[in-house]
């Protein structure tokens, strides 16, 4: 019965409240999803869904439990999810949004990663490297061994030498740093391709055909180092050109001459399955939780009269009202309206002329003694009297 009054008082903020934390829910899902803490965080919202239930049926040890349980959790994810928190904090970093991170630490990793991977074409060493976009490619690559490290040219050389047990297969570079290796990507079904490409030359096109992951191929045979992006392959002559590719590859795009309608189109339609869903969650998780917030409410109640002597008639006001300002629990406080919120004054006092009547809370009935009445407008109220005709 309350969702209903909750959602007939919504207010401004609590709009902004729930488009809020549908934009964190969201992006959580979106950089968790395919990740290790991913079934942490589905774990602990399975935990926290069973600590709401044992507290509103009242189960006093379970509830007990789980308070002393979500205090050890905190220090243990704080302690295994070290590395995503980190990435986490990085994106909604203000700084990163403003433009005034360090551009050097950026530049150091491409340098590093560029001059390792032409250190592999000049030792004929072959490799397959990955550079992440804006889109995850977990749904493409399967495989892989869990990996946190900067992509050096020591590591590239040790991790693509043949006697590794990790050299098959690709690394994927994550914001920076190695997250994955030992990875298998989708080959290309394009025909028509060259002759001497080989396994890791379709596997690079066939990444880059489904989404906007550049990839760095190094030919055994060849000794050469070819970048796959957009569906099509081109070769990189030196560890300068390979660097601004790079760069290339990893800056977020420049903003396009398109109308701000369509950049609004744009994000509302972009996933809008997962954007819909998500949203309606975080509705009803408010509407769980809204009802024991403190909340405060005003309305207009009429004002009835009682006790007026037979000889008196009430010349003004002829339909007193009176604005009411409660305050009590959202699922309580949200419920009231005119018809279960009563304010009768006695007028067995009146005279004839005008007389002023104060108004208190002894004269408003409310339906639940939880809300309490913080004020009462107006406070007092003069009324005009005069002989019955």
């Amino acid at each position: 019965m309350y969702p209903t009054a909750i959602l007939s008082n919504v207010r401004l903020q609590d709009v902004l409240d729930i488009l809020f934390l549908t934009v964190v829910a969201y992006h959580l899902w979106v950089w968790f999803w395919g990740t290790k803490a991913f079934k942490a965080l589905v774990g602990l919202v399975v935990l926290g869904i069973v600590y709401t239930i044992a507290r509103s049926w009242g189960l006093f040890l379970t509830t007990w439990s789980f308070q002393i349980l979500w205090q050890v959790l905190v220090v243990m994810l704080i302690i295994l999810f070290q590395a995503e928190i980190r990435q986490v904090l990085e994106r909604v970093n203000p700084l990163k949004v403003l433009g005034i991170r360090r551009l050097s630490s950026a530049e150091d990793w491409v340098h590093n990663l560029a001059e390792g991977v032409i250190s592999l074409a000049q030792r004929k060493i072959g490799a397959l490297v990955i550079l992440q976009g804006s889109d995850r490619v977990e749904e493409w690559v399967s495989g892989g061994v869990e990996l946190d490290a900067e992509p050096s040219r020591q590591l590239l050389l040790s991790m693509f030498q043949k006697e590794s047990p990790l050299h098959d297969g690709a690394m994927l570079i994550r914001n920076g740093r190695v997250s994955q290796v030992a990875c298998y990507l989708p080959l290309s079904s394009a025909e028509g391709l060259p002759k001497e490409w080989g396994t890791r030359h379709r596997a690079a096109l066939g990444l880059s055909e489904r989404c906007d992951a550049s990839v760095l191929v190094v030919s055994e045979e060849l000794g050469v180092v070819s970048l796959a992006r957009a569906g099509k392959v081109r070769p990189i002559k030196n560890a300068e050109a390979l660097s601004r590719s790079i760069l290339e590859g990893t800056r977020p795009p420049q903003a396009s001459e398109s109308s701000w309608m369509g950049t609004v189109g744009s994000i509302v339609t972009n996933r809008w399955p997962l954007k819909i869903g998500t949203l309606l969650s975080v509705t009803v998780l408010w509407l769980v939780f809204a009802g024991q917030q403190d909340f405060e409410v005003s309305l207009r109640v009429p004002l009835r009269t009682r006790n007026l002597p037979p000889e008196l008639e009430i010349v003004e006001p002829q339909r007193p009202e009176l604005v009411i300002t409660v305050r009590g629990l959202r699922k309580d406080a949200s419920t009231l309206n005119d018809k279960n919120v009563h304010a009768e004054i006695d007028l067995s006092l009146a005279a004839l002329g005008r007389r002023t009547f104060r108004v208190s809370r002894e004269h408003i009935l409310l339906p639940s003694e939880t809300i309490s009445i913080v004020g009462i407008e107006p406070p007092d109220l003069q009324f005009t009297f005069q002989k019955s005709r």
